[in-house]
């Protein structure tokens, strides 16, 4: 896609403005921001405006659990894709975001990684969202991983007619093609399955100078006995992203074309 193809992104000033001040303060119980309000000023910005297809599918309660891919491609901010999805959904959305930006070489692993933590820790209370280790997952991080799939099913068990929201992939892909989730992304979906959530495919992708979010109808992973745990969890993390490769141009289908 040629470059003057995309469309403009800019966060409005005063968001930003509003968002670095409640980054800084130290004071105690501050309330929350309105994660959905915020994107919605966002979104307002974009030029062209957001194209949304399958309307029909907006989830306007739940329990859902929302599955989007992790489109990117240089120059594209991964929070395009929660500000867009929040935007549209007329309700609020718990997201299980990413703790920290990773990199392969040592000066930003070092400089930018610990800072990103600090901060998507701090972004995370401000909205309620639940911050889940990066990916590819590191052994280290299990315990935390465990914490954060707990902090969603508390959520999910606690709150009425929830909304939770994620990319399986938790990860940039090569030409943001769809790749496969790592391993235990089907195990967290079937334990929210579990729970009487549906699942709602969401496509995000640029298209003729346009953000675009396609919205597939809902759908529960196919019930599977008689096989084990390790299995049950590649069925899932396979049957989501088909959903998911459903709502997306050929082109960014990769394997589930």
């Amino acid at each position: 896609m040629p470059a003057s193809s995309h469309p403009t992104y800019s966060l409005p000033k005063t968001f930003v403005l509003a968002l670095g001040l409640t980054l800084a303060s130290t004071v105690v119980g501050q309330p929350r921001r309105s994660f959905r309000h915020d994107a919605q000023e966002c979104i307002a910005r974009l030029q062209p405006t957001l194209r949304i297809l399958g309307a029909e599918h907006i989830p306007t309660r739940g329990p859902c659990l929302l599955v989007m891919n992790h489109y990117a491609r240089p120059g594209f901010h991964a929070w395009w894709i929660a500000l867009a999805v929040s935007a549209v959904v007329p309700v609020d959305i718990h997201w299980a975001m990413t703790a920290a930006w990773t990199y392969r070489d040592r000066l930003r692993s070092h400089t930018l990684t610990p800072i990103s933590r600090i901060v998507f820790r701090r972004i995370a209370a401000i909205y309620g969202f639940t911050p889940m280790p990066p990916m590819p997952p590191d052994p280290r991080d299990t315990l935390a991983r465990t914490v954060a799939v707990r902090k969603i099913l508390s959520y999910a068990k606690e709150t009425p007619n929830p909304i939770v929201a994620l990319a399986p992939e938790g990860a940039d892909a090569p030409g943001g093609a769809l790749e496969m989730p790592p391993v235990g992304a089907g195990r967290f979906i079937s334990l929210l399955v579990h729970m009487g959530f549906d699942l709602v495919p969401v496509g995000v992708y640029e298209e003729r100078g346009e953000l675009c979010l396609r919205f597939g109808p809902a759908f529960q992973p196919s019930h599977s006995t008689g096989i084990s745990t390790r299995e049950r969890d590649t069925r899932v993390r396979t049957e989501a992203m088909q959903h998911i490769a459903c709502e997306l141009p050929s082109r960014l289908r990769g394997p589930f074309a």
